[in-house]
Protein backbone atom coordinates (compact mmCIF):
# COMPACT_ATOMS: atom_id res chain seq x y z
CA UNK A 1 0.00 0.00 0.00
CA UNK A 2 2.74 2.44 0.70
CA UNK A 3 3.73 2.17 -3.02
CA UNK A 4 0.04 2.99 -4.34
CA UNK A 5 0.51 5.72 -2.34
CA UNK A 6 3.74 6.79 -2.81
CA UNK A 7 2.77 7.09 -6.94
CA UNK A 8 -0.47 8.19 -5.99
CA UNK A 9 1.32 11.72 -4.29
CA UNK A 10 3.59 11.86 -7.32
CA UNK A 11 0.46 12.22 -9.24
CA UNK A 12 -1.26 14.95 -7.03
CA UNK A 13 2.29 16.96 -7.25
CA UNK A 14 2.17 16.66 -10.85
CA UNK A 15 -1.10 17.67 -11.37
CA UNK A 16 -0.65 21.22 -9.50
CA UNK A 17 2.83 21.65 -11.21
CA UNK A 18 1.10 21.78 -14.56
CA UNK A 19 -1.53 24.10 -16.16
CA UNK A 20 -4.14 22.65 -14.73
CA UNK A 21 -4.08 23.70 -11.64
CA UNK A 22 -3.73 27.59 -12.99
CA UNK A 23 -7.04 26.70 -15.09
CA UNK A 24 -8.69 25.66 -12.41
CA UNK A 25 -8.42 28.70 -10.02
CA UNK A 26 -9.21 30.67 -13.38
CA UNK A 27 -12.37 28.77 -14.08
CA UNK A 28 -13.16 28.96 -10.26
CA UNK A 29 -12.76 33.12 -10.38
CA UNK A 30 -14.85 33.01 -13.12
CA UNK A 31 -17.76 31.41 -11.51
CA UNK A 32 -17.52 33.91 -7.95
CA UNK A 33 -17.34 36.33 -10.44
CA UNK A 34 -20.53 35.60 -12.10
CA UNK A 35 -22.48 34.41 -8.62
CA UNK A 36 -21.28 37.62 -7.50
CA UNK A 37 -23.09 39.87 -10.38
CA UNK A 38 -26.42 38.30 -8.76
CA UNK A 39 -26.53 41.67 -6.69
CA UNK A 40 -26.37 43.90 -10.10
CA UNK A 41 -30.28 42.20 -10.74
CA UNK A 42 -33.13 42.57 -9.16
CA UNK A 43 -35.03 39.44 -9.97
CA UNK A 44 -34.35 36.96 -7.02
CA UNK A 45 -34.62 34.34 -9.74
CA UNK A 46 -31.70 34.95 -11.35
CA UNK A 47 -29.76 33.25 -8.31
CA UNK A 48 -31.06 29.95 -9.80
CA UNK A 49 -29.64 30.21 -13.46
CA UNK A 50 -26.61 31.74 -12.53
CA UNK A 51 -26.10 28.40 -10.14
CA UNK A 52 -27.02 26.59 -13.13
CA UNK A 53 -23.86 27.67 -15.04
CA UNK A 54 -21.64 27.16 -12.08
CA UNK A 55 -22.87 23.71 -11.46
CA UNK A 56 -22.58 23.51 -15.81
CA UNK A 57 -18.48 24.76 -15.47
CA UNK A 58 -17.79 22.55 -12.44
CA UNK A 59 -18.94 19.65 -14.70
CA UNK A 60 -17.30 20.57 -17.39
CA UNK A 61 -14.04 21.48 -15.58
CA UNK A 62 -13.95 18.26 -13.53
CA UNK A 63 -14.35 16.13 -16.67
CA UNK A 64 -11.87 18.27 -18.54
CA UNK A 65 -9.15 17.64 -15.69
CA UNK A 66 -10.24 13.89 -15.06
CA UNK A 67 -9.71 12.88 -18.07
CA UNK A 68 -6.78 15.18 -19.45
CA UNK A 69 -4.69 14.08 -16.60
CA UNK A 70 -5.22 10.45 -16.57
CA UNK A 71 -4.88 10.12 -20.37
CA UNK A 72 -1.26 11.80 -19.94
CA UNK A 73 -0.20 9.57 -17.28
CA UNK A 74 0.97 6.34 -18.83
CA UNK A 75 2.34 7.97 -22.03
CA UNK A 76 4.62 9.93 -20.13
CA UNK A 77 5.88 7.20 -18.41
CA UNK A 78 7.09 5.62 -21.71
CA UNK A 79 8.26 8.63 -23.30
CA UNK A 80 10.55 9.30 -20.45
CA UNK A 81 11.49 5.59 -20.06
CA UNK A 82 10.61 6.05 -16.53
CA UNK A 83 7.96 2.98 -16.39
CA UNK A 84 10.35 0.56 -17.27
CA UNK A 85 13.18 1.29 -14.40
CA UNK A 86 9.79 0.86 -12.15
CA UNK A 87 8.01 -2.17 -13.47
CA UNK A 88 11.63 -3.78 -13.18
CA UNK A 89 10.95 -4.71 -9.79
CA UNK A 90 10.24 -2.32 -7.00
CA UNK A 91 6.62 -2.00 -8.32
CA UNK A 92 4.50 -4.64 -9.50
CA UNK A 93 1.85 -3.70 -12.44
CA UNK A 94 -1.01 -3.50 -10.63
CA UNK A 95 0.37 -1.12 -8.03
CA UNK A 96 1.63 0.88 -10.66
CA UNK A 97 -2.29 1.14 -12.18
CA UNK A 98 -3.91 1.47 -9.22
CA UNK A 99 -0.94 4.50 -7.75
CA UNK A 100 -1.86 6.05 -11.29
CA UNK A 101 -5.83 5.56 -10.58
CA UNK A 102 -5.86 6.80 -6.94
CA UNK A 103 -3.74 9.80 -7.76
CA UNK A 104 -5.60 11.14 -10.44
CA UNK A 105 -8.88 10.54 -8.42
CA UNK A 106 -7.28 12.14 -5.18
CA UNK A 107 -6.19 15.00 -7.52
CA UNK A 108 -9.63 15.75 -9.15
CA UNK A 109 -11.58 15.25 -5.82
CA UNK A 110 -9.20 17.83 -4.59
CA UNK A 111 -10.29 20.40 -7.62
CA UNK A 112 -13.46 19.47 -7.10
CA UNK A 113 -13.83 20.42 -3.32
CA UNK A 114 -11.99 24.13 -4.43
CA UNK A 115 -14.75 24.15 -6.68
CA UNK A 116 -17.57 23.55 -4.26
CA UNK A 117 -16.09 25.32 -1.77
CA UNK A 118 -16.28 28.64 -3.53
CA UNK A 119 -19.73 27.84 -5.10
CA UNK A 120 -21.42 27.43 -1.78
CA UNK A 121 -19.60 30.43 -0.20
CA UNK A 122 -20.54 32.68 -2.93
CA UNK A 123 -24.35 31.00 -3.47
CA UNK A 124 -24.89 31.02 0.25
CA UNK A 125 -24.06 34.71 1.19
CA UNK A 126 -26.17 35.83 -1.90
CA UNK A 127 -29.01 33.58 -0.49
CA UNK A 128 -28.18 33.51 2.98
CA UNK A 129 -28.91 29.46 2.92
CA UNK A 130 -26.50 26.50 2.81
CA UNK A 131 -27.63 23.35 1.95
CA UNK A 132 -24.40 21.20 3.27
CA UNK A 133 -25.96 18.19 3.14
CA UNK A 134 -26.92 18.59 -0.58
CA UNK A 135 -23.37 19.94 -1.18
CA UNK A 136 -21.81 16.69 0.45
CA UNK A 137 -24.26 14.41 -1.62
CA UNK A 138 -23.47 16.29 -4.83
CA UNK A 139 -19.94 16.23 -4.72
CA UNK A 140 -19.61 12.90 -3.22
CA UNK A 141 -21.84 11.75 -6.32
CA UNK A 142 -19.76 13.52 -8.54
CA UNK A 143 -16.25 12.28 -7.32
CA UNK A 144 -18.00 8.28 -7.61
CA UNK A 145 -18.94 9.19 -11.19
CA UNK A 146 -15.26 10.89 -12.06
CA UNK A 147 -13.89 7.40 -10.67
CA UNK A 148 -15.46 5.70 -13.72
CA UNK A 149 -14.63 7.84 -15.90
CA UNK A 150 -10.53 8.45 -14.74
CA UNK A 151 -10.71 4.33 -15.07
CA UNK A 152 -12.04 4.24 -18.71
CA UNK A 153 -9.23 7.00 -19.66
CA UNK A 154 -6.67 5.43 -17.74
CA UNK A 155 -7.94 1.64 -19.54
CA UNK A 156 -7.75 3.63 -22.82
CA UNK A 157 -4.03 4.99 -21.94
CA UNK A 158 -3.51 1.47 -21.43
CA UNK A 159 -4.27 1.17 -25.23
CA UNK A 160 -3.13 3.85 -26.91
CA UNK A 161 -0.01 5.25 -26.89
CA UNK A 162 -1.46 8.96 -27.95
CA UNK A 163 -2.61 10.98 -24.69
CA UNK A 164 -4.74 12.99 -27.50
CA UNK A 165 -6.85 10.13 -29.13
CA UNK A 166 -7.40 8.82 -25.28
CA UNK A 167 -8.92 12.31 -24.59
CA UNK A 168 -10.81 12.33 -27.81
CA UNK A 169 -12.72 9.15 -27.39
CA UNK A 170 -12.88 9.59 -23.80
CA UNK A 171 -14.54 12.98 -24.07
CA UNK A 172 -17.11 11.73 -27.13
CA UNK A 173 -17.85 8.26 -25.06
CA UNK A 174 -18.76 10.25 -21.73
CA UNK A 175 -20.77 12.75 -23.64
CA UNK A 176 -22.92 10.40 -25.19
CA UNK A 177 -23.60 8.73 -22.20
CA UNK A 178 -24.23 11.73 -20.49
CA UNK A 179 -26.33 13.16 -23.13
CA UNK A 180 -28.16 10.15 -24.67
CA UNK A 181 -27.26 6.51 -22.36
CA UNK A 182 -30.40 7.28 -20.54
CA UNK A 183 -32.98 7.28 -23.22
CA UNK A 184 -31.71 4.18 -25.05
CA UNK A 185 -34.46 1.88 -23.45
CA UNK A 186 -37.44 4.77 -25.00
CA UNK A 187 -35.39 4.95 -28.15
CA UNK A 188 -35.57 0.93 -28.22
CA UNK A 189 -39.20 0.41 -27.86
CA UNK A 190 -39.83 2.35 -30.92
CA UNK A 191 -37.36 -0.20 -33.03
CA UNK A 192 -37.60 -3.20 -35.46
CA UNK A 193 -35.56 -6.39 -34.34
CA UNK A 194 -32.46 -6.44 -34.08
CA UNK A 195 -31.89 -2.60 -32.95
CA UNK A 196 -34.04 -3.08 -30.41
CA UNK A 197 -32.12 -5.97 -29.06
CA UNK A 198 -28.90 -3.32 -29.78
CA UNK A 199 -30.15 -0.62 -27.75
CA UNK A 200 -30.91 -2.69 -24.60
CA UNK A 201 -27.76 -4.32 -24.68
CA UNK A 202 -25.62 -0.95 -25.02
CA UNK A 203 -28.11 0.65 -22.82
CA UNK A 204 -27.46 -2.60 -20.00
CA UNK A 205 -23.74 -2.52 -20.74
CA UNK A 206 -22.75 1.32 -20.41
CA UNK A 207 -22.26 2.61 -17.23
CA UNK A 208 -25.25 5.02 -16.42
CA UNK A 209 -22.84 8.61 -15.34
CA UNK A 210 -26.69 10.12 -15.48
CA UNK A 211 -27.59 8.50 -12.18
CA UNK A 212 -25.09 10.51 -10.35
CA UNK A 213 -25.93 14.26 -11.73
CA UNK A 214 -28.11 15.58 -8.52
CA UNK A 215 -27.25 19.42 -10.45
CA UNK A 216 -31.14 19.88 -10.36
CA UNK A 217 -31.42 19.18 -6.97
CA UNK A 218 -28.60 21.80 -5.76
CA UNK A 219 -29.73 24.61 -8.23
CA UNK A 220 -33.48 24.59 -7.27
CA UNK A 221 -32.86 23.92 -3.46
CA UNK A 222 -34.86 20.71 -3.38
CA UNK A 223 -34.88 18.84 -0.12
CA UNK A 224 -33.70 14.92 0.10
Amino acid sequence: MNTIWALAGVVIKELYRRKDFYVLFVLTALITIAAGMVNFFNDPKIVRYVKDICMLLIWVSALLIAIVTTARQIPAERESRTIFPLLAKPVTRWQFILGKFFGCWLATGMALLVFYVFFAIITGSREQYWPWLTYVQAIWLQWAMLAVVIALSLCGSIISAAPSSTTTICFIAVAGILLVGGHLNTVALHQAQPLQTIFYTIYFLIPHLEWFDIRDRVVYDWVC
